[in-house]
């Protein structure tokens, strides 16, 4: 039963530390808006990753950065209408 609640306690600080972990009551918006933005951080953190994609699409390396980093305000669109 100890294991359970430490298991269970260490989750809780995971989810309180990292927004991208989610919890019970993230909405499936939120967790792909997650993922989008971690996959943007990636391709700016990543130069090899980031050249790659900008021979691939003939953009500059700091056009494309500024793009990823624009996306990243709202990856998946404008949030669903919330229901009363």
């Amino acid at each position: 039963m100890a294991d359970k609640l430490r298991a269970t306690q260490q989750l809780e600080q995971l989810q309180a530390r990292y927004v991208g972990t989610g919890h019970a009551d993230t909405t499936k918006f939120e967790w792909v808006s997650n993922v989008h933005r971690d996959t943007y951080a990636s391709y700016i953190g990543h130069p090899p990753l980031l050249e790659y994609m900008s021979v691939a699409t003939g953009e500059p390396m700091a056009k494309m950065r500024t793009a990823f980093i624009e996306k990243m305000i709202q990856p998946v669109g404008k949030p669903p209408e919330k229901e009363d």
